[in-house]
């Protein structure tokens, strides 16, 4: 081959070529090496195989006739030199980015979420199993969804980081499980075990205290219903028991509240009317969703049949008809579904008598409240009386001061040398106040009558008043 490689001229194209083939060879086993896969150093030997097949060199007849060339002659070979040179360095980089990729893809499954800097949560439950044995264990949430059969959108409406988002009560049926979301507590039921989430909390005590006796094989002789059933009623049961609990403590406050006030209005009543009011409207809230809920649960038919047939061989045609290989199977779902339909509308109707007992005393409380406004506006209007007929006292005696003001001074009027000039004052003074009286009369007699309030109360307590405006003023003057 070197007897041949020397025969050749070396603007030749043979010998371009085989320098290109020799080049891309050694790259292509360089990346094989550094990749150590097997698969590709297979893969690289047969196109070296194959390669060097193309590229071997035969002897051909060469006639030297001269060293120069025209121009179009070597524009040719700087285009082919080009184009080689081209081929050369895409080669090239292919085989680097397969051999930079290949331990990056193998990588990247078992880091990707490290890459994403996503933490999976994990949660501290409480598991009940149907005997009633009671263990707290940690789980994450892919563990929690693949145990369950959820997906990750149904883990939403309980988890307890998303409370504030979550605080509407919902019960929904899922093909392995149902999902519990009243107020605190949050819970996912199975077939064989319910896993609580914020167990230490208010909510999720009561649950567990509930659902024990229940479990209890010492008992009863064990669960009269299924286990997703009897989890079920003992969630609604202890939700429904704490609203009416409540409602049973705040009851007899709000009535010795509506007892008191007429009497005794102060500060601190009204306030702990207020804080009363607050809580009838949250329990008023609450007993409401929960009712809401339960009845958007009897009316859907196919949720209560998707409870029965949970567990079992059975399945909802379009029709919403339960399909069952076994007949005996097909009649024990039909007769829980009953069983639930009555369990259900138990619950709604202590739902709706605490839900009616909370509204009640609200609307008690704000009649009282309204009766409050309506007295403290009439003091209002009386305080408001007693400042305009003091205003007008004092308007009448300043006018009285006034005239003997008048009198009183050292200038001469020669008034006060005339015995009828006494008289004659003081009957213009009488005069001028019984022109203004009637005027002011007239006035709310006029007002009373277009109101049709007219009373004979009103005009006698006027009377009066100018009675007692007049005898002052007599009395003033014949003091001054």
């Amino acid at each position: 081959m070197a007897s041949q490689l020397l025969h050749l001229p070396l603007n030749t194209f043979q010998l371009r070529h085989f320098v290109a083939g020799y080049v891309q060879f050694r790259s292509r086993l360089k990346a094989s090496t550094d990749v150590n896969d097997p698969f590709l150093l297979l893969r690289h030997s047969q196109f070296s195989r194959k390669s060097s097949q193309d590229f071997l060199l035969r002897p051909v007849s060469v006639r030297v006739k001269c060293s120069a060339k025209s121009t179009e002659e070597k524009e040719a070979d700087v285009s082919v030199k080009e184009s080689d040179d081209g081929a050369e360095d895409a080669d090239r980089d292919r085989i680097q980015r397969d051999s930079a990729s290949t331990p990056r893809i193998n990588s990247t499954a078992s880091s990707d979420s490290l890459s994403l800097g996503i933490r999976e949560p994990v949660y501290e439950v409480v598991e009940v199993k149907a005997n009633g044995m009671v263990s707290t264990r940690t789980i994450n949430r892919r563990h929690l969804l693949k145990s369950s059969g959820l997906r990750p959108r149904d883990i939403r409406s309980v988890d307890p980081s998303l409370w504030l988002t979550n605080s509407m009560p919902s019960l929904l049926v899922r093909e392995h499980a149902i999902l519990l979301n009243l107020g605190t507590l949050r819970a996912i039921v199975m077939q064989e075990s319910v896993l609580i989430f914020n167990y230490n909390r208010k909510g999720g005590k009561a649950f567990i205290d509930a659902l024990l006796p229940r479990l209890d094989p010492n008992g009863n002789g064990g669960p009269s219903m299924p286990f997703v059933l009897e989890v079920v009623e003992a969630a609604l049961h202890s939700r429904i028991q704490r609203l009416e609990q409540r409602l049973m403590a705040l009851e007899p406050r709000v009535q010795s509240l509506l007892e008191v006030l007429p009497n005794r209005l102060t500060a601190d009543v009204l306030e702990q009317l207020r804080i009363s009011k607050q809580t009838l409207v949250e329990l008023g809230s609450r007993a409401g969703a929960l009712k809401q809920m339960l009845l958007d649960i009897l009316e859907d038919t196919e949720e209560i049949r998707r409870i029965c047939i949970m567990g079992r061989n059975c399945t909802l045609n379009r029709n919403i008809e339960m399909e069952c290989p076994v007949p005996l199977e097909k009649q024990i779902a039909e007769e829980e579904e009953e069983e639930i339909e009555m369990l259900l509308e138990n619950y709604l109707q202590r739902c709706e008598s605490c839900h009616g007992q909370a509204e009640r005393l609200l609307d008690s409380a704000k009649e009282m409240e309204d009766s409050i406004a309506v007295n403290l506006s009439s003091r209002r209007l009386e305080v408001s009386r007693v400042e305009l007929l003091l205003q007008v006292g004092a308007f009448c005696v300043a006018v009285g001061a006034l005239v003997a003001g008048i009198f009183g001074m050292n200038l001469k009027s020669y008034l006060e040398e005339h015995v009828f000039a006494f008289w004659l004052t003081t009957a213009g003074i009488i005069f001028g106040l019984s022109i203004e009286s009637g005027i002011g009369v007239l006035m709310k007699v006029r007002l009373d009558s277009l109101n049709g309030h007219l009373q004979w109360n009103t005009l006698r307590a006027i009377y009066e008043d100018f009675e007692f405006s007049l005898v002052d003023l007599i009395l003033m003057r014949l003091i001054a």
